[in-house]
């Protein structure tokens, strides 16, 4: 799946493989554990508080599950995403929810276009607040498995779905600064893919909400990640968009709030020019990790979100993204269930969500590209 750096900007949406059981999660945290656990026990924790998130007509599907990939990719696609980011988990040669996506490969099922987000970061008890209880640590090694890796990706990246840009398949790393010889492992790659008929690797570095923040040179882009990016990076108005609400539970806790259209017009109103290096937009659909944290102080919830406001946002997003030449818009995400953001119908909303994401872009694909 070949494009052109120059393209009209797609939306791509991120997508999370934790909703299937596996050895690991049963050991960690309970056998039968998946996604779904988390959010059938989430309870609200304030007035006007959204909780549960409940999938409409009760749908708690398994990813193993070769009707549920179809219905995902059937929907998504019907209402305007491009394609698929599934999240890759590899710690030096251990993967973790590789079955869905070496499902997808092995059928050729759906035909759905994809990409990889590496999500390299170390696994801890974080949910439950024991940051430093390490489940799965995070190791890069030297070229021996740097060429492991790059051997598994490769058959991703070899199969006609996948999104090249300028025939360099799209690769996204969550933390790259968090690899010690990020510079020689890109480059190692690079070698790699042209030796397999490849221009490159399509490297994207993703920046979100933990410091400290830098660009790394070696990347052909920046992909902004909604909306920790914004929370921790734009700080100068964060005071004006948040507000605090009594707890159910205990009168002297209170909650704070981040305001949906708040956060939305601190992301609009950013200037996204990084020079040579392209911006890559992100977007979000809501935010509400009480699901995974509890009632703990980390809880990081957005209040107000509607199907209207995104679709509104998105619409200006995507005319964003046109004049600054990004080639995609990615929204975090398809099915982020415990975090409170995705486009996936619910029983609140239906399909609300994805019906206005429908709406903005083809808003935006009947406008001209403006000028940079």
């Amino acid at each position: 799946m070949n494009l052109s750096s120059t393209e009209e900007p797609k939306v791509i949406a991120l997508y999370l493989p934790q909703f299937h059981r596996v050895r690991e999660n049963d050991m960690w945290w309970g056998d039968g554990f998946t996604e779904w656990t988390n959010t059938r026990k989430a309870a609200p924790l304030f007035p006007g508080h959204y909780q549960p998130r409940e999938p409409q007509n009760d749908f708690y599907y398994d990813l193993t599950d070769p009707d549920a990939r179809k219905w995902q990719a059937e929907i998504a696609k019907e209402h305007g995403v491009f394609g698929f980011c599934y999240y890759h988990y590899w710690f030096k040669g251990k993967m973790l929810l590789e079955t869905p996506l070496n499902e997808v490969l092995r059928l050729g099922e759906p035909d759905f276009p994809f990409c990889l987000s590496w999500a390299n970061e170390t696994w801890s008890r974080r949910w439950n607040g024991a940051d430093q209880d390490i489940l799965m640590a995070q190791e890069y090694g030297d070229e021996e498995d740097w060429k492991e890796h790059f051997d598994y990706l490769v058959q991703a990246f070899k199969d006609p779905r996948y999104i090249c840009i300028d025939h360099k398949p799209l690769f996204t790393i969550y933390r790259a600064g968090d690899i010690p010889r990020y510079r020689e492992m890109l480059s190692y790659w690079t070698e790699l893919a042209k030796q397999q008929g490849f221009e490159g690797i399509y490297f994207v570095e993703t920046v979100s909400g933990r410091p400290p923040f830098k660009e790394l040179d070696g990347f052909d882009a920046t992909f902004e990640f909604e909306p920790t990016y914004t929370l921790a990076w734009d700080r100068a108005n964060r005071n004006e968009i948040i507000r605090q609400v009594p707890s159910y539970q205990n009168p002297k806790k209170s909650f704070r709030l981040y305001d949906y259209d708040g956060m939305w017009d601190q992301i609009l109103k950013r200037n996204p020019d990084r020079g040579e290096k392209k911006t890559i937009l992100g977007a979000f659909v809501d935010w509400d990790n009480s699901a995974r944290v509890g009632d703990r102080a980390s809880a990081f919830t957005i209040s107000d979100s509607t199907p209207e406001k995104f679709g509104n946002h998105m619409a200006e997003q995507l005319e964003r993204a046109k004049r600054i030449g990004s080639p995609f818009v990615v929204v975090n995400a398809w099915n982020e269930w415990a975090e409170g953001t995705y486009l996936e119908p619910d029983k609140k909303y239906g399909l609300g969500y994805l019906e206005e994401l429908k709406r903005a872009v083809g808003q935006a694909c009947g406008k001209k590209k403006q000028p940079r």
